[in-house]
């Protein structure tokens, strides 16, 4: 198809280049062989009267003219794939059609586990793609579109995306029930003392929200274990003077089945507003619109944090 003199499959030719800034990455995701990617390339530099992308040792940069395409492009894209993909009508109950969230296994525990259940009675046919978000910039996903909800605490996703609160949790230690260094009560002088289990998700990336609290009072752990998600922490407390400071709703699910006691943190953490983020152009996408009912409603199901005990 043209538009202006303009092959629009070009479109997706230049999204890829910019995106990949290669040759060769570009045409893997194109499926389309490197001459073919230049050959494109060649064609959008001739429309455009500007070379769009210059190599610059191993990788290729953008010009000022293709930076300023790259963001336009894209939403066009966008535009078009949630207007093919919308249908006037949705109905659940006869969809085969396949989500793809991004979230952490935290969040996959005390959310999501409700919301497949509740799927599966009155949908079948969906099906769900469950992601860690221990990745880079997570939010880049949002901007390409390939995947149809992030799920993160609201402060933690730049804006530009649409975003609906789901639910919120604070932070509490747990320990080993046996572990007589602590009773019903924890000081923060027994706190710092302790040998601590915390989570990182990969070298380099931002602490979490304790982490950097403390880090802000000036306050150093001394650190036993890191550990490489969520669901990990309970393991490496119970049978040790460990303490991990962990979500309540994390908290509460683990002590029904591990021999944890659940303390006040003796220091001041913010709540964590934990919400779905989604590509605007999906907005009205009744499939993506039906999900997130879905998710607002078991949320809403879920006991107030404050309401969880703080002892078994």
């Amino acid at each position: 198809m043209r538009f202006g003199h303009l092959d629009l499959n070009l479109l997706v030719a230049l999204d890829a280049l910019l995106t990949e800034r290669s040759i060769t990455l570009a045409g893997q995701q194109l499926h389309l062989s490197q001459s073919a990617v230049s050959a494109a390339l060649g064609r959008l530099r001739d429309y455009f009267g500007d070379e769009l992308l210059v190599q610059a040792g191993r990788r290729m940069v953008p010009t000022a003219v293709g930076a300023d395409l790259a963001g336009p492009v894209r939403r066009i894209l966008l535009e078009i794939q949630a207007t093919v993909a919308t249908r006037p009508a949705f109905d659940p109950a006869l969809s085969d059609r396949r989500f793809s969230l991004m979230m952490s296994d935290y969040v996959a525990l005390v959310l999501m586990v409700d919301v497949v259940q509740r799927v599966a009675q009155i949908a079948p046919g969906i099906s769900f793609e469950l992601l860690q978000n221990n990745v880079h910039a997570p939010a880049e996903h949002l901007d390409h579109a390939d995947i149809d909800l992030l799920i993160m605490p609201a402060k933690m996703v730049p804006g530009g995306h649409s975003r609906e609160s789901l639910f919120v949790d604070d932070y509490v230690c747990i320990a080993w029930e046996e572990n007589s260094d602590v009773g019903d009560e924890l000081s923060l002088e027994t706190y710092l003392k302790a040998g601590h289990v915390i989570l990182q998700w990969s070298r380099g990336r931002t602490p979490n929200l304790d982490e950097f609290v403390l880090s802000k009072m000036g306050f150093e752990r001394r650190i036993e274990v890191i550990a490489m998600n969520f669901g990990m922490l309970p393991n490496f407390v119970v049978g040790t003077r460990r303490l991990a400071t962990v979500q309540r709703r994390l908290a509460a699910h683990y002590i029904k089945t591990m021999p944890l006691k659940i303390l006040d943190a003796p220091f001041n953490v913010p709540v964590l507003d934990e919400s779905s983020h989604w590509n605007a152009a999906f907005d009205q996408d009744p499939a993506c619109k039906w999900l997130r009912k879905i998710l607002c409603d078991v949320a809403k199901d879920l006991a107030p944090a404050a309401s969880i005990s703080r002892c078994p």
